[in-house]
């Protein structure tokens, strides 16, 4: 399998269902991975043949900053989902961390990854 990956992206969102996490946006963590569809952008070379890693940004960063979202769990299922139909991408796995939220962690966060029904 080939992959598209997006590692450590970091995005200001609005996720949580504490009280404390509705007063502010908190910084989330994204890795990405994302099925290459098809082969033929090794031969062509061209972007049009695979999926634009910065049009996937671009999209996240605007769903993102279009909703708060009360689970993390909602806000990966939501990216992964959006991956997978508007890129046409075969599958799509989104791992999400919320930074410093439980004493002693560097991260907590989920992993979802869904795939393009056929």
């Amino acid at each position: 399998m080939d992959l598209i990956f997006i590692r450590e992206l970091r995005i200001e969102a609005w996720v949580g269902l504490y009280k404390h996490e509705k007063l502010a946006p908190q910084t989330v963590e994204m890795d990405i991975e994302i099925e290459i569809p098809g082969d033929a952008v090794f031969a062509s070379g061209k972007v049009a043949d695979t999926i634009d890693y910065a049009v996937v940004v671009e999209h996240i960063r605007a769903l993102v900053a279009s909703e708060h979202f009360g689970l993390v769990e909602n806000l990966a299922d939501r990216i992964a989902r959006m991956i997978v139909a508007d890129f046409h991408a075969p599958r799509a796995k989104v791992s999400i961390a919320k930074l410093g939220m439980v004493k002693d962690t560097r991260r907590v966060g989920v992993c979802v990854e869904r795939v393009r029904p056929d």
